[in-house]
């Protein structure tokens, strides 16, 4: 009879969207059940091309280049603390480096390649995401950017 592996790291990953507290529920029970280490994750996508050419039509690129980085930088403050407001909302107590959630983390990036990338920095064990649907009809089983990291 075979054992499961042990599950040292859960990786919860959410966009803070309207349907997000049951899967972060779902993640405290996993990581609660395993004894394990819940890291919180939400990934900012970087300024889209369309952005950045209505920036550079104003601004010069040592300029764009500096307003970009410095605002990145604040949206990753306001970022990180609401995420530990959601977290303080589900959980009474859920402070950084406190039970049940060990690290808040925001990255920039392309959501998929930084999940996985600090799934793998963070060896996390499990990985926990719910589907967003902006679909009309929520059709899709799983939304895009799991998908990806499934793959």
């Amino acid at each position: 009879m075979s054992t499961l592996p042990k599950i040292n790291t859960v990786l919860y990953v959410t966009d803070l969207g309207k349907n997000t507290r049951p899967v972060f529920r779902h993640a405290i029970r996993q990581a609660s059940l395993a004894d394990a280490d819940l890291l919180m994750l939400h990934v900012l996508e970087p300024l889209s091309a369309t952005g950045k050419m209505v920036i550079d039509v104003y601004l010069s690129d040592e300029d764009a280049d500096q307003l970009q980085k410095a605002g990145m930088e604040e949206v990753v403050i306001q970022m990180k603390e609401r995420l530990q407001k959601f977290c303080a909302e589900e959980q009474n107590s859920c402070q950084m480096g406190s039970s049940p959630v060990k690290e808040i983390l925001v990255a920039v990036g392309e959501p998929s390649e930084e999940i996985i990338r600090l799934a793998k920095k963070h060896n996390a064990d499990l990985i926990v995401m719910g589907k967003s649907s902006h679909s009309l009809f929520g059709g899709n089983v799983m939304g895009s950017t799991t998908r990806r990291v499934t793959r």
